[in-house]
């Protein structure tokens, strides 16, 4: 069961054909993508795509968060809207269907609707949420986060590797942070949630399944760790007297590594994928090091256990080495669970399709995890080849793309059902 019986309803070569040319916006190789938030190839591409989401016939704006938004009215506007979403914004090394399949998959959802006549009961929304990867200011789920009012004080001030603020990025943008209250939705106005995503694991391909309905969004736990020792001659300081920031650092990185494989049955995920080091020079004992922990796990009560073994190692580390240090918690958020009753709607559909659509939990984080503090949300997955993801190698077949926006396409049936 991994095929769609009979024709799709949505229009496959029309979803392929603007997935192919989204990625040519911050192409990178031949199959890569480098179009970080807020850049000119961001802009670029949310451009090229809200001219598509105005001749599926939406309304469309971008708000002061920097969200790309496409509407389409319902019979009752004011009731509660639909929301479907995902973000167009890459990392700096990445693919071509992170996010963008969401975005996409949305919008050929609504258009789909619209030249079939269907009026839903309810305003859909599809949304190209602004920096859901958060590599660029080291902060993600920005216009997610910023839509519900979560953002955090310091958030504007966040630089990136250029020294530029994000709020200079989102000027630069064409947003206006002094009018952020203009762009946020009032409690209750979204009533639900959908994500359409690859899912960036190995666990659907290893099914041989095309999709998959998704149980629940692993916690993320991210610090910033900065050690700092003392700087001296590589030549010519014996190495018992060294407080070298580096090589705590590098003990703490390897700490991590153990803890996450500390239960091999558990699905608990450990990171270091940033690190900066000062002075950054080859005859030079690092004096500084400052480096990034993603720490994920569904299991919350395991989570915070590994986090605190974490600490004491940093700490035992530190002491050893002669070192300081400081965490800096950027992220923290509990494990988030999918609606039963929305999950329901999926396994029926996917039914209804030929599709067994297995549950499988979400190691990553996604706009969906904003969403879910607010409202009802489920996400659907698309298998991708190997697991491969925030690579240019990531590659999901367009029929399995297919697969995921036609499931999702009958869900939104289902859910705003006159």
């Amino acid at each position: 069961m991994n095929q769609i019986d009979g024709a799709f309803t949505i229009q496959q070569d029309r979803l392929k054909r603007r997935i192919e040319e989204l990625a040519e916006v911050g192409k990178l190789g031949e199959t890569g993508v480098c179009r970080q938030a807020l850049s000119a190839e961001d802009r670029a591409g949310v451009e090229l795509v809200r001219g598509w989401m105005e001749e599926a016939g939406l309304q469309t704006r971008i708000d002061h968060f920097g969200n790309l938004i496409g509407r389409l009215d319902g019979r009752n506007p004011d009731a509660p809207i639909l929301m479907i979403g995902s973000h167009i914004d890459s990392q700096p090394y990445g693919g071509r269907f992170d996010g963008t399949i969401g975005v996409l998959g949305g919008l050929e959802v609504l258009q789909t609707m619209n030249e079939r006549g269907i009026v839903p009961d309810q305003p859909i929304e599809v949304v190209a949420f602004c920096d859901e990867e958060g590599c660029r200011f080291q902060k993600g789920l920005f216009g997610s986060r910023g839509i519900l009012g979560k953002l955090e004080p310091d958030e504007l001030e966040r630089t990136d590797k250029n020294g530029i603020t994000r709020r200079q990025a989102l000027l630069d943008f064409g947003c206006d942070p002094d009018r952020f209250e203009e762009s946020l939705y009032a409690q209750g106005r979204i009533g639900a949630y959908l994500e359409l995503h690859i899912e960036q694991g190995p666990i659907l391909d290893l099914m041989e399944e095309p999709v998959g309905i998704v149980s629940a969004i692993s916690g993320p736990l991210w610090w910033t760790v900065e050690m700092t020792g003392f700087a001296g001659h590589a030549g010519s300081v014996p190495m018992l007297m060294r407080q070298d920031a580096l090589l705590g650092a590098a003990k703490v990185i390897v700490a991590l590594n153990d803890l996450a494989k500390l239960d091999p049955a558990a699905p608990t995920v450990g990171t270091v994928g940033h690190l900066q080091v000062f002075p950054d020079s080859r005859n030079i004992i690092p004096e500084k090091v400052s480096f990034t922990v993603d720490l994920r796990d569904i299991d919350l009560h395991r989570r915070d256990q590994r986090e605190q073994e974490l600490r004491q190692e940093i700490e035992q580390i530190a002491m050893q080495h002669g070192l300081r240090y400081t965490i800096t918690e950027d992220t923290n958020s509990k494990p988030r669970y999918c609606a039963p009753w929305i999950k329901d709607i999926i396994r029926e559909e996917s039914t209804k399709l030929n599709l067994r659509a297995p549950e499988l939990m979400s190691g990553p984080f996604h706009d969906a995890l904003a969403l879910s503090y607010v409202c009802d949300y489920a996400m659907i997955f698309v298998r991708c080849r190997d697991g491969i993801s925030h690579n240019p190698k990531e590659y999901a077949s367009y029929e399995d793309i297919a697969c995921g926006t036609e499931l999702l396409y009958k869900t939104v049936q289902r859910m705003c059902a006159t």
